[in-house]
């Protein structure tokens, strides 16, 4: 084990399930992901972080989302045991069903490829390679419990999650509304919680830091 007695621990987060659980319509998308394992695991030495994205697309409405991103990920390329893995988006239009009316209406839809594949396949090879005595994965994803039983039965290591689907505070009261849980994973992690929202308002990057190539500079907006 390294740092002393705290366990060696490996971090995996679905970029687009953290995105769009807690961050899309809130305040926090300058998030520090060093500094906000290093809170939500106090008692762990985090000694990998994985992030899991994909590059999206720059559409009518979001003219800057493009570059928005690509100046968080230079952001994130700063913190040193954090690696990237890239998936990718495909967007199409398609018609769908309104909640309320008959017919269908027309909309953009958006899926991320790729992503819990790697996720898994991250975790199963850094497991066989003995990387972790610990590894967190940041979703809400039923999809990644496949390679959580795994690395339980396997390797009998423990597996936590930490759930981002906690959605965004009402502007009224500032209360959050009660997570989204993924009870499959729910029941088969060795330790489950949400993220918590004193976590994110505590672990933003600086609004203005240099890297190697110049300035980082936090989007406006964000």
């Amino acid at each position: 084990m390294a740092a002393g007695s705290k366990l060696r621990t490996s971090v995996y987060i679905d970029g687009f399930n953290l995105f769009h659980g807690c961050l899309k319509d809130g305040p926090h998308r300058w998030l520090d992901l060093a500094a906000f394992c290093r809170a939500s695991l106090p008692g762990d030495h985090v000694n990998c972080i994985r992030y899991f994205t994909a590059v999206i697309t720059a559409r009518p409405g979001h003219p800057n989302a493009t570059q928005h991103q690509l100046t968080y990920l230079r952001a994130l390329a700063t913190i040193p045991n954090l690696s990237i893995d890239y998936g990718h988006f495909l967007t199409g239009r398609t018609r769908m069903k309104p909640v309320q009316g008959r017919g269908t209406v027309e909309v953009w839809k958006t899926e991320e490829k790729g992503s819990d594949v790697n996720i898994a396949t991250r975790m199963l090879c850094d497991a066989f390679d003995g990387q972790f005595d610990v590894a967190v994965i940041v979703s809400n994803d039923s999809d990644l419990l496949p390679p959580l039983r795994e690395i339980k039965r396997r390797f009998g290591l423990p597996v936590g999650v930490i759930n981002p689907q906690i959605g965004f505070p009402d502007p009224s009261t500032g209360r959050y509304p009660r997570p989204t849980t993924s009870y499959a994973l729910k029941r088969e992690a060795t330790f489950y919680r949400p993220v918590r929202p004193s976590v994110l308002a505590a672990t933003h990057f600086p609004r203005q830091f240099a890297d190697a190539v110049g300035t980082i500079t936090r989007p406006v907006g964000w």
